[in-house]
């Protein structure tokens, strides 16, 4: 048993110096492969290094930011390893619960939670009578009636303007002055007339001239009224016996000057425009109504108008005239109403509604706070537990802007929210989602 281990031991020996003396040229040629990489190494970092310093000082903080960067980057990479991100969020919880019914309404619960009441004020609900009302959209224009179109009576040319557009003018203000020589013919004629009547005046014999001078001078006081002449000019031109070059045009109206047509120099002909004129106090509302709503309306009833320029403001109209057919490129009958203006604070062609009352109805009244509005569906939200609340939809109308007539969805003595209806719905919406 001894002689075999020595003899394995000295097997061992013999292999253990055959791999010694094959692996001692492996071994060298790595040590002088090292000694390569090494001095290759050396050189290339050598050569780097003289490259970077002979960059100019900007390409070097470039280099420079470009590493920190790098840097930070693999930083942040080996953070994130180490860090699960997808680490569970705790969140505060509240028992909320959201009940939806077929008819759209929901209601909200809302255990533990005290809202706050000088936010969120609730009222009882009371049915009261309001108007029925129906909306008629227009705008306003002058009333024809009231307004005047100055024309050239003769041939002529316009030597003076006495009043511009918007020009305030009375009854018989001065507006345009023209030369005429028909004018300045008439009153040749009424002055020679006149002087033959005052002259066969004395000789009773001519009687008969003397009623033919009267009514050659009547007939030209007429025409001289027909040119435009006032009853003064004519009492003047009689008094003083001369003729006048000019013929002065005169307002008719108490109004405004809307629109001058002319300009001084201007040549005109005989029945030209020279001027319009009109009353702002007294216009007219135009409005449409549509075939559906033709049954209800009728003349001499009284309408509301409100226009956004003055939304505290209301001004009666009172209907004068129904159109007897429908427009057909619109499909609406045209109502047209007197309007009072004392104030002069509308204007034509102003875009005004006008609400005619068509009778009255039961309704809960709420101020517009009241009223959640989505798209085109009106909410109400009414207090049906201590900590619970609902939401439904309701119908109804505005009534002035400030307060909301509810005709369906809301029954009288239920606690309806007033104010703080869009903050409550808020929840309602994310709950809902």
């Amino acid at each position: 048993m001894k002689d075999k281990l020595i003899h394995l031991y000295q097997r061992l020996k013999e292999i253990a110096n055959r791999l010694k003396k094959a692996i001692n040229p492996v071994l060298t040629e790595a040590q002088k492969l090292e000694a390569q990489l090494k001095a290759r190494a050396q050189a290339n970092t050598n050569r780097i290094h003289t490259a970077y310093w002979a960059l100019s000082p900007e390409a070097r903080a470039r280099i420079r930011m470009v590493l920190l960067c790098s840097s930070l980057m693999m930083f942040g990479i080996v953070i994130g390893l180490f860090v699960n991100i997808n680490r569970p969020v705790k969140f505060d919880k509240m028992a909320k619960t959201l009940t939806i019914e077929n008819t759209g309404a929901m209601e909200l619960k809302l255990p533990g939670v005290q809202l706050n009441p000088s936010i969120y004020v609730f009222q009882e609900a009371q049915k009261v009578a309001v108007p029925v009302e129906l909306k008629v959209p227009g705008r306003l224009a002058f009333n024809a009636e009231k307004s005047k179109v100055l024309s050239a009576r003769a041939p002529g040319r316009v030597e003076r303007i006495y009043a511009f557009d918007g020009a305030q003018i009375e009854v018989g203000s001065p507006i345009i002055e023209l030369y005429s020589p028909e004018f300045l013919s008439a009153q040749q004629e009424y002055l020679l007339s006149s002087k033959t009547a005052r002259v066969l005046e004395g000789n009773k014999t001519m009687s008969d001239l003397l009623g033919d001078a009267q009514i050659t001078q009547q007939a030209a006081a007429n025409r001289m009224r027909n040119l435009g002449a006032s009853d003064g000019d004519i009492k003047a031109l009689e008094r003083s016996g001369k003729t006048q070059y000019n013929l002065v045009m005169r307002s008719p109206l108490q109004g405004v000057v809307v629109k001058r047509a002319v300009d001084p120099g201007s040549i005109v002909n005989s029945g030209d425009v020279l001027a319009t004129l009109a009353n702002p106090k007294e216009l007219w509302f135009l409005g449409n109504i549509y075939e559906q709503d033709i049954r209800k309306i009728q003349k001499g009833q009284t309408m509301i108008l409100r226009s956004e320029s003055y939304p505290d403001k209301e001004f009666v109209a009172t209907a004068n005239y129904i159109a007897p057919t429908i427009d057909p490129e619109t499909h609406a009958l045209l109502i047209r109403c007197d309007v009072e203006n004392p104030d002069g604070l509308l204007r034509p062609d102003m875009y005004v509604s006008a609400r005619l009352k068509t009778g009255e109805a039961e309704a809960v009244v709420v101020p517009q706070t009241a009223i959640v509005r989505v798209r085109e569906t009106r909410y109400a939200i009414i207090k049906t537990g201590k900590d619970s609340f609902r939401r439904f939809a309701v119908k109804g109308y505005d009534l002035d802007g400030k307060r909301f007539a509810v005709t369906e969805g809301l029954e009288q003595g239920v606690m309806v929210l007033t104010d703080g209806a869009v903050l409550l719905n808020e929840r309602f919406a994310k709950q809902e989602e």
